[in-house]
């Protein structure tokens, strides 16, 4: 049994369908990365999981009970917030201590000066207070409990947001965009902090994000979401090497894929007069899309082994070069990722021939979704077409 199962949660705002069906399996220890464009509802399932908004159709269980009609307080779930949400007037420690003092103290110990003689008040404060200072140590912050968050950096107030979400134990941890505050180089550091932070709670973890890098970098199984839809679920590698679906191909990998509008008739897969050597698994005559990563496109050494372009624009990038190329047959720009060596000596508007890797090569159907497709020989090269 899962340790987190979403089942069939649909959601709409004003008729407008957010979530359609969106279900979702969760194990025990696991970190599962949502990803996807801006308004693909993936914020929207994450606040639908914590109780913060309800589905209009859909089961959430959790532990193997169904917490759709539980409140949020009562879920044990623990979220960080992409504004991480600390109460300014608080200092560090007391901000990581809330969610102890909301669970362990009644209402009239929590009382400012009347709570002090409550029975039981002050061994309940000790011992928050010394779970506050051992996952503070834990994070390397016990030096900021006794500052606020306006005397804290970006990255600072993160891993304190961290620790109040943490200290609780929860049964289910969720992110929403924690890192997207912070600066290109905070983040890359704060993701190993996340992940090793993760690994050391062995909580299941639902981190929402649009950076596909830290999806890709960061989770067990990234799931992606386009338009309301959750179209593929699997390992980072998976997710990247065999997308399901164009749009997964096109929204994951930097630079972008390059997609082309392409033909396949009795299974050989052509475009702009060419032939690849390359056979879908398609009956008939077909419209379909070839995909091809931008590091399996090479420079050709003639004319007559690939497809003949202009570089439209350069990009160097340390250790990579990106070409950017328009096709001579039918218009649509090639993205090529080169060795500094590989691309010496090109420049912007000079004539290029274009190799691509049949084995590499993925085929889509008009509706999308994958076609099986597989290289015509084991080293099979462009072919112009015969007729």
């Amino acid at each position: 049994m899962s340790a987190l199962s979403l089942r069939g949660i649909t959601k709409s705002f004003s008729g407008n369908a957010i979530l359609k069906g969106v279900s979702l399996d969760v194990e025990s220890g696991e970190f599962i990365a949502l990803v996807g464009p801006s308004g693909c509802g993936k914020s929207t399932l994450l606040r639908i999981l914590a109780g913060l908004d309800h589905a209009d159709q859909g089961e959430i269980v959790i532990g193997g009970e169904d917490m759709s009609a539980i409140a949020a307080a009562d879920r044990n779930i623990a979220m960080v917030f992409q504004s991480y949400a600390l109460y300014p007037h608080l200092t560090a420690g007391q901000n990581i201590a809330v969610p102890l003092a909301m669970r362990r103290l009644s209402g009239t110990q929590r009382l400012p000066f009347v709570g002090s003689f409550v029975p039981g008040q002050r061994t309940t404060r000790a011992a928050i207070a010394r779970d506050v200072k051992e996952m503070a140590k834990s994070l390397k912050i016990d030096h900021l409990l006794d500052r606020k968050p306006g005397q804290m950096s970006g990255g600072q107030r993160q891993r304190v947001a961290l620790a109040r979400a943490m200290v609780r134990q929860p049964s289910v941890f969720l992110m929403d965009e924690p890192l997207s505050n912070l600066d290109a180089n905070l983040r890359v550091h704060a993701r190993g902090e996340i992940v090793e932070l993760h690994r050391r709670a062995g909580v299941p973890t639902v981190y929402v994000t649009h950076d596909q890098a830290e999806a890709l970098s960061m989770a067990d199984r990234v799931a992606v979401m386009i338009g309301g839809n959750l179209l593929q679920l699997a390992s980072p590698q998976v997710i990247y090497d065999d997308p399901a679906h164009i749009e997964v191909a096109r929204f994951v990998g930097q630079p972008r894929i390059n997609v082309v509008p392409a033909l396949a008739e009795n299974g050989l897969v052509s475009f702009g007069g060419i032939r690849l050597g390359l056979q879908a698994y398609i009956a008939g005559r077909a419209d379909v899309s070839l995909a091809i990563r931008p590091e399996f496109v090479r420079l050709a050494n003639a004319p007559q082994d690939g497809l003949a372009a202009h570089v439209e624009r350069i990009e160097f990038l340390g250790s990579e070069v990106i070409l950017y190329c328009k096709l001579d047959a039918i218009g649509e720009i090639m993205i090529a990722k080169l060795t500094p060596a590989e691309a010496s000596g090109i420049s912007a508007g000079m004539p290029v021939t274009l190799s691509l890797s049949p084995g590499k090569a993925m085929v889509f159907a008009e509706d999308g979704n994958r076609l099986q497709a597989s290289p015509l020989t084991v080293d099979a090269t462009l072919e112009r077409a015969h007729g």
